[in-house]
């Protein structure tokens, strides 16, 4: 087995499997939880770009969760904003290329307004696992268009 092999056999224990963007670029994407109220729905999606880069021996990871709703809202400040609309938040980056909230945070913030279990940690862990494995440097990238 080789390391594309393993790391794509991740892919397969979560909710949709890594889909392959290009021969090294990999994608996943799936909902966390969600929340319906009358006339509105939430939802927490969580995302992850890999990279295999077999020229520079590096793995590079890319990790959000983004949370988007829409419908009709209340107006209260755990809702979406007044009247029909629709909102969406993630992570941004900033001039100086620091990352403003990482994915632990943006764990703890949604897991006040969500309830789910899912562990982002275990994922980046086993991928940086095998990336060591085949002595290639794991590498977290904080823009998706990095990876």
């Amino acid at each position: 087995m080789d390391i594309k092999s393993e790391l794509l056999e991740i892919g397969k224990k979560l909710p949709q499997p890594f889909e392959e963007i290009t021969t090294e670029i990999f994608s996943t994407e799936f909902v966390v939880a969600e929340r319906k109220a009358f006339l509105t729905r939430q939802t927490l999606t969580y995302k992850a770009r890999l990279g295999i880069h077999d020229d520079k021996k590096e793995v590079t990871f890319f990790e959000i969760l983004k949370e988007s709703g829409a419908g009709i809202s209340t107006g209260s400040i755990d809702d979406m904003s007044p009247g029909f609309g629709f909102k969406a938040q993630k992570t941004r980056i900033g001039l100086d290329g620091t990352r403003e909230g990482n994915i632990k945070e943006q764990s703890i913030l949604f897991g006040k307004k969500y309830q789910y279990n899912f562990n982002f940690e275990k994922i980046r862990e086993q991928i940086k696992n095998i990336a060591e494995k085949y002595s290639y440097k794991f590498i977290p990238i904080f823009s998706e268009r990095n990876v």
